[in-house]
Parts: structure tokens; C-alpha cells; sequence
């Protein structure tokens, strides 16, 4: 399955990348000190360094597969007239007037407090496809909740 990622959040997930494989020789190093340690059926800092290495790895081959299979999405080619993902979004609690803008974003993107919420939450998923001025509920753990949009953007 395609992840979809920005230009900016697949850069990102290269850079991460990048950093995780720059620690493959540190922890290959600390398996090679732990094994000069002596008899490895009782050393617990080689079989430490062993799971961090695996853990490294999994984390890797995870980070490659989504990188591999990434779409990227033009923003360029994005509009304004209903809500959709990589949208900005001010939208107002019906109740007590208080606004708020968020970035919807895919879920590998999404960060709060950058105030970019994943496609996949509640409130995002209630704004999809929406216009300015649409009223609409979002189940929340208080309740049911009314939003106004406000204002899309890019």
C-alpha cells in the first residue's frame, strides 16, 4: 500500500533514515567490544547490543518500505474550494467561539503540536470534503461536537 507522503515529510523520512543507518557501525562496534568481553552465554551487554541491533534494523527496513512504496503529493495542484488533505483549516467551536487551525496531513506526518493533525482523526475525518461556512459534528470524548469552517487554505 502507497504511503502518502509531502515533499517536506518524505525528506524528512530520508534524513531519518539516513541518521538510523549512520548508527549501524556504533552498535556494530559495541557487539564487537561486548564479544571481546569473553564467554557470550552470560554477558548481558552483548546480548543488549544484539537487540539494539535488531531493533535498528527493523526500524530500517520499516523506514525503506515506506520511502519505496511513497507517493508524493504536489501541493501545487491542491485547491481551496472543500477540505482535503495538506488543507489548512480554521475552524470554530459553535459552542464557545474559540478557533483553531490545523494542517491535515497523512498520518505519518502528523505532529500536534505543529498543529498538523493525521487524515485519520475524528475532527479530520468530519472536515473532509466540506466547504467554508459547512457546520460539522465530531464525536469527541466529551461529546458530540459542531465545528464551523471558517477558512481552507494551502
Amino acid at each position: 500500500m502507497a504511503a502518502y507522503l509531502t515533499k517536506e515529510g518524505f525528506e524528512k523520512k530520508m534524513e531519518e533514515l539516513k541518521e538510523l543507518e549512520a548508527q549501524r557501525p556504533i552498535i556494530k562496534q559495541a557487539i564487537a567490544e561486548a564479544r571481546d568481553k569473553g564467554d557470550l552465554s552470560e554477558n548481558a551487554e552483548y546480548d543488549a547490543a544484539k537487540e539494539a541491533q535488531g531493533m535498528l534494523e527493523m526500524k530500517i527496513a520499516k523506514l525503506k518500505e515506506l520511502v519505496a512504496s511513497a507517493r508524493i503529493i504536489d501541493d501545487s495542484k491542491l485547491n481551496t474550494n472543500e477540505v482535503q488533505l495538506l488543507n489548512k483549516v480554521t475552524i470554530k467551536n459553535v459552542k464557545n467561539g474559540m478557533q483553531m487551525t490545523y494542517t491535515i496531513v497523512t498520518e505519518s506526518e502528523a505532529d500536534l503540536k505543529a498543529f498538523k493533525i493525521s487524515s485519520n482523526t475524528p475532527i479530520a475525518k468530519a472536515l473532509m470534503g466540506h466547504k467554508v461556512g459547512d457546520v460539522v459534528q465530531v464525536q469527541a470524548p466529551v461529546g458530540v461536537m459542531d465545528f464551523e469552517i471558517i477558512e481552507i487554505g494551502i
